[in-house]
């Protein structure tokens, strides 16, 4: 592609659904946390569910819209990058910002599906398609995190003190007004981002799994590395940990298990020789990191942003 207009037009789609989505994912966290806190729920359990889900919203977004308007390897792709990103890349970069703890709750409780959600995508998709069947397994394995994650509710709702309760925020219209404006700024940037990414990557060659593996993938990522990046700065690690292993889980068994309702996913054998394992890798990383000291500290988090930039590296044509 020449450089002028059409460059220019695609450069500035990519570049404006990124900030959409940073934005709407901004209005979506602020709206959802504000309205779970508002319902007693603590910060960490915040987290790892209500910001986790939230920030996967630009997943799920992308990867329908993608798969409906232009093909199921964006969705695919998408989401197997930002998990490999959220690992690699938002872990990594909180805990170089300030080394992150991590709860004995979120490593025995959350870790687990993280495992079973990376572990089941491979798995269901090693026979080359993920169909409605599949999708419904991953939806299956859904219900039964909520279920973990309700019963844990459930069990802490009692401990949260008069003091703790009072210093919540009410919950009213102003949120939900919030997590609307949020929802409607995601649809608009990702199709705006799929638009501009598939389109400038296409012209100069790139296959749509790359395209996104990569560009979509990193810019989906951009709610939890913000979400994240905030939280380490400010102490919260369990926040930062839980955000992280939550988006994982959603990304594969909510936004998969919708996209291969809707529609058949083909899963091309080159992503059973590469995307796959690396996706098997880094989640085994992040659960031995996390094992090891209960912690993820600076070191840990330079290795996890190498390894990114080396699988980055390793998928250039």
């Amino acid at each position: 592609m020449p450089l002028g207009t059409p460059l220019l037009t695609e450069l500035l789609l990519l570049a404006a659904g990124v900030v959409l989505l940073y934005v709407g994912a901004e209005l979506l966290v602020k709206g959802a946390a504000d309205l779970a806190l508002g319902y007693g729920l603590r910060a960490s359990t915040v987290g790892v569910t209500v910001v986790a889900f939230a920030t996967t919203a630009p997943e799920l977004f992308v990867s329908i819209v993608g798969a409906i308007t232009v093909s199921t390897d964006i969705g695919l792709g998408a989401i197997v990058g930002s998990n490999v990103a959220n690992i690699g890349l938002v872990l990594g970069v909180s805990a170089l910002i300030r080394p992150l703890d991590v709860s004995e709750t979120v490593f025995e409780r959350q870790v687990p599906f993280m495992v079973l959600a990376a572990v089941l995508l491979v798995a269901l998709g090693w026979d080359g398609r993920l169909g409605a069947v599949d999708g419904v397994v991953l939806l299956a394995a859904l219900a039964g995190f909520t279920f973990v994650v309700i019963r844990r509710v459930q069990q802490t709702q009692s401990e949260i003190s008069e003091v703790e309760r009072e210093g919540m925020p009410d919950a009213g219209a102003v949120e939900v007004a919030y997590v609307l404006a949020g929802l409607v700024t995601l649809l608009v940037g990702s199709r705006w981002l799929i638009t501009g990414g598939e389109s400038l990557l296409a012209a100069f060659g790139f296959s749509d799994l790359f395209i996104g593996l990569t560009v979509l993938a990193l810019g989906t990522s951009l709610p939890e590395l913000a979400a994240s990046v905030v939280a380490a700065v400010r102490g919260e690690a369990s926040f930062s940990v839980g955000n992280v292993v939550g988006s994982n889980i959603y990304n594969v068994l909510a936004v998969i298990g919708i996209l291969a309702v809707v529609t058949p996913v083909g899963v091309a054998p080159g992503v059973r020789a590469f995307e796959f394992p690396m996706l098997l890798a880094f989640t085994a990383l992040a659960v031995g990191v996390m094992w090891w000291r209960k912690r993820v500290t600076r070191l840990d988090g330079a290795v996890l942003v190498a390894a990114y930039f080396g699988f980055v590296y390793l998928l250039l044509p």
